[in-house]
């Protein structure tokens, strides 16, 4: 058996360092590639790999990949030499990661990282709760990484959905190789995630809170009275101009307690309700007429069960 990875001669490591324009997996010509979308390894040209040939480097194959205009940076595998020289695919979620557009410059350096040993991850959305057994989700999701690199935000996709995932913390450094090892995974509470006794707590205080409240409006209201209308509370008048003797000369009207509003029950979300009042449009000559007129009580006309001949 030959070791490659021994350096026989003791000659000193040559670096791999090139400039390529990058570009998205899905700009690469031919059929659509969801293996290259869905990991952590890049796409390179031919001539990348001719020259990797000829130096001494460490095997498997790792690179720097660092934004030139930004100067943000990451680390990738690379997993085939078929792309047009002078570019290199990479897949979306990295592109974003270092801030890069399609046709932008980035440097392409070969390194050698450390076995990773542990490993924190951040899920940004809530909704990666729902899966059963996660750990196993991205232990299968990882085979397709060579490396993790703290700071970046990684794309795996389950059931059809995809999920992002912070790496929070790599161990024994802050850029890691997860190629055959054994490593140590824990999970951060996702973003925007909130304990339930929290959110229970918060719930009894904000009922606590509006039960005060009501209770102040009831005790404001408790000393606020309106005059109830009574029927035939009017005063009688005696022929000879005299005023009946009585013991009270103040008039008595009960007072009622005003009511609070009354919610709308039937009220559903994503609508609204303007109510008026329609009054039918009365003509000049109606106007008119009833102007001239004065009111007179029991105007009305009677009506009999037994018809008349």
């Amino acid at each position: 058996m030959f070791n490659f990875n021994i350096n026989v001669f003791n000659e000193p490591l040559r670096p791999f360092n090139t400039v390529y324009k990058c570009f998205s997996v899905s700009m690469l010509p031919g059929s659509e590639r969801q293996d290259v979308e869905r990991g952590g390894k890049i796409i390179m040209p031919p001539s990348a790999l001719d020259h990797l040939t000829r130096l001494n480097i460490v095997y498997p194959m790792l690179f720097k990949l660092t934004n030139v205009a930004t100067n943000r940076m990451t680390h990738s595998g690379v997993l085939e030499f078929v792309a047009d020289e002078g570019k290199v695919y990479l897949p979306y979620w990295m592109m974003r990661n270092l801030l890069l557009d399609e046709g932008s410059l980035i440097r392409v350096e070969s390194t050698s990282l450390p076995v990773a040993t542990f490993s924190k991850f951040q899920p940004q959305s809530v909704d990666f709760l729902d899966i059963t057994n996660p750990k196993a989700v991205l232990e299968n999701a990882l085979r397709n990484f060579a490396c993790l690199t703290t700071g970046d935000v990684v794309a795996i996709v389950y059931n059809d959905k995809i999920f992002e995932l912070c790496v929070l913390e790599t161990k024994p450094g802050p850029a890691v190789t997860i190629i055959e090892c054994d490593m140590n995974v824990e999970f951060a509470p996702p973003v925007g995630y909130r304990d339930p006794s929290e959110v229970a707590n918060e719930k009894n205080d904000l009922e606590d809170i509006n039960a005060m409240i009501e209770d102040q409006e009831d005790q404001e209201l408790a000393g606020k009275y309106i005059d109830a209308f009574i029927a035939f509370s009017g005063k009688g008048c005696r022929l000879d101009g005299k005023q009946k003797a009585s013991s009270s000369t103040t008039e008595i009207k009960p007072k009622v307690q005003i009511r609070r509003g009354i919610p709308d029950y039937d009220f559903q979300l994503g609508t609204l309700k303007f109510k008026r009042n329609v009054r039918k449009e009365v003509d000049n000559k109606d106007k008119e007429n009833q102007a001239g007129k004065s009111f007179e009580a029991f105007t009305g006309e009677g009506k009999t069960l037994i018809k008349k001949k």
